[in-house]
C-alpha cells in the first residue's frame, strides 16, 4: 500500500489487488470489498451489523424459497428444468482435491444456485455457474456470504459473464477490437476461420476458469476485474490476449474456425500474473491510438 498514492486512500485500496495481488490469507476479507459486501469507508462494527443483516435477510430469502417452491413447480416448467440442470451439473462437479479430501457441500452449492436463479431475475441460470459459485463456497465459510459474493461479483462486473447480458456484447467488442489491433488476424477470421470468435463465449461465460492452472489464478484475475482496474470491461482484452497467444499459429497454418477453437481451448494451465500483464500491454498500446468511438465507450 505504501507504494501507493496517499492521496486517495480508498482509491489506493480499491486498486491495491490490482498492483500488487491480494495474499491468500487476506482474500476472503478484501474479497467483501472488492464486491461491495463492504464499504470501503465502513468501521468494524458496520461491518458486524452488515454481516448480521445480510445473513438474516440470506434466511428471509430461504424461508421465502421454501414457500413459494410448490407453485414454482406447478406453474412454471422453466422452473423444474432448471433445478434438474443445476443438479445435473453439480453431480458432474469434482468435489475432492488430490487427496480424496472433500472440498465443498453439493447440497449447499444446490440450494444457493436456486435461490440465486429465483431471486436474480437478470442472471437466469447458464451452465458454468456451478463452477463459479464454487469457488465462492471455497473462498468464505458461510452460505450467506457466498450467496451475497456471487450476486455482487455478478453486479461489479456488469454481468458480464451473462448469455443474454454481457457475453453477446463482450464477443461483439472482441472482434473490434482485433480488426482494430490486427486487421491481418481480422481478415482470416472473416475468411477462413469465420465463426471462430463467438464460439469463444465460454471464455466468457466461466470468467476464463477453465484457462488456469489453480484455483489462485483464477481469483488473481477476477479481483482484476473487480477493481475496474486498468480499464472497464478488462475481460476482452483479456481475451484478446489469449487469441495473441495462437494467432501466429493460426496464420501460419492458415487455420479453420473449428481448428482456431481447438487451439484456443488448448490455452490451459496458464499463469494469470503473465495474462494480465498482456493484457495491459494491450490497454497500454490501445490508449496511445486514436481508438474508435464504440471501443472508447467500452473501455475508456
Amino acid at each position: 500500500m505504501t507504494t501507493l498514492s496517499p492521496e486517495n486512500s480508498i482509491s489506493a485500496r480499491r486498486s491495491a489487488s490490482f498492483i500488487l495481488g491480494l495474499h491468500p490469507l487476506v482474500r476472503t476479507e478484501a474479497w467483501k470489498f472488492l464486491t461491495g459486501y463492504y464499504s470501503w469507508q465502513s468501521s468494524q462494527d458496520e461491518r458486524l451489523t452488515v454481516d448480521s443483516t445480510r445473513r438474516k435477510n440470506y434466511k428471509a430469502l430461504c424461508q421465502m424459497y421454501e414457500k413459494i417452491q410448490p407453485l414454482l413447480e406447478n406453474l412454471h416448467r422453466n422452473f423444474i428444468e432448471t433445478r434438474n440442470n443445476i443438479a445435473y451439473d453439480i453431480q458432474k462437479l469434482y468435489d475432492k482435491d488430490p487427496l480424496g479430501n472433500i472440498l465443498i457441500d453439493k447440497k449447499k452449492l444446490e440450494k444457493i444456485l436456486l435461490l440465486s436463479y429465483v431471486c436474480n431475475t437478470q442472471a437466469e441460470y447458464q451452465q458454468g455457474f456451478h463452477e463459479m459459485v464454487m469457488l465462492f463456497q471455497l473462498m468464505v465459510e458461510h452460505d450467506h456470504e457466498t450467496f451475497w459474493l456471487f450476486q455482487f461479483f455478478l453486479q461489479k462486473t456488469e454481468h458480464s459473464c451473462v448469455i443474454n447480458i454481457g457475453v453477446g456484447k463482450n464477443l461483439d467488442m472482441l472482434n473490434n477490437l482485433i480488426n482494430f489491433l490486427d486487421p491481418m488476424f481480422a481478415e482470416h477470421l472473416k475468411g477462413k476461420g469465420a465463426g471462430a470468435v463467438q464460439s469463444l463465449f465460454p471464455w466468457f461465460c466461466l470468467c476464463f476458469q477453465r484457462a488456469f492452472k489453480s484455483f489462485d489464478d483464477v481469483w488473481r484475475l477476477w479481483e482484476v476485474l473487480l477493481t475496474g482496474k486498468p480499464c472497464r470491461n478488462f475481460q476482452v482484452l483479456v481475451a484478446y490476449s489469449l487469441l495473441q497467444m495462437v494467432s501466429g499459429q493460426v496464420l501460419q497454418e492458415s487455420m479453420t474456425g473449428d481448428a482456431i477453437l481447438l487451439a484456443c481451448n488448448n490455452l490451459i494451465d496458464l499463469d494469470a500474473d503473465e495474462l494480465i500483464s498482456a493484457a495491459c500491454l494491450v490497454y497500454a498500446e490501445l490508449i496511445q491510438k486514436d481508438v474508435p468511438q464504440p471501443l472508447q465507450d467500452f473501455f475508456l
